[in-house]
């Protein structure tokens, strides 16, 4: 099976697969409210409205992994996620990216290379994986990769182009 067809849960706790956001491109990101890279959440959202119309979306994965710099409940996510910084992209429900309990999804995406071509565990919050509509993964960008940064918006365009 397709990591595109993997049982999810939103945010608010319904059934979801990241095939039912109907993205052709999709952004795979591990997030955190309580963390120095949390306002990567903006420009999230701004590479969400920029390239929303072409296929492409933003899926964001609260996590608690790291340093617990997310340690809210969902209600908490959700309302720090749009009134902090406005978020209209899918959230997801809270999930683990490493270790024993790692969600499924994760535990295929980090089987896959950044551009260093290293594979394995996620470095920290913000880590991001392109990938297209049928859940191949086209990239990887670590934490410090900035959303709206060069290497990610030319992976978009790129991505979108060919779909």
């Amino acid at each position: 099976m397709s990591v595109t067809g993997l049982e999810l849960r939103t945010l608010s706790d319904e059934p979801a697969t990241l095939t039912s956001l109907g993205a052709r491109v999709l952004l795979v990101v591990n997030v955190a409210s309580r963390c120095g890279l949390t306002p990567q959440y903006s420009g999230l959202e701004r590479l969400h409205e920029r390239y929303a119309d072409r296929g492409f979306t933003v899926a964001g994965f609260p996590c608690n992994q790291f340093a617990g710099q997310e340690p809210g409940g969902a209600e908490e996510i959700a309302t720090f996620c749009a009134t902090t910084y406005g978020v209209t992209f899918p959230m997801f429900a809270k999930i683990d990216v490493n270790g024993p309990d790692r969600h499924p999804l994760y535990a295929e995406l980090v089987r896959h290379p950044d551009a260093d071509g290293e594979a394995g565990d996620v470095q920290w919050n913000f880590e991001k994986f392109l990938l297209d509509g049928a859940g191949t993964v086209l990239a990887r960008f670590r934490p410090g990769t900035e959303p709206e940064s060069d290497e990610i918006v030319t992976a978009v365009e790129a991505a979108l182009a060919r779909c």
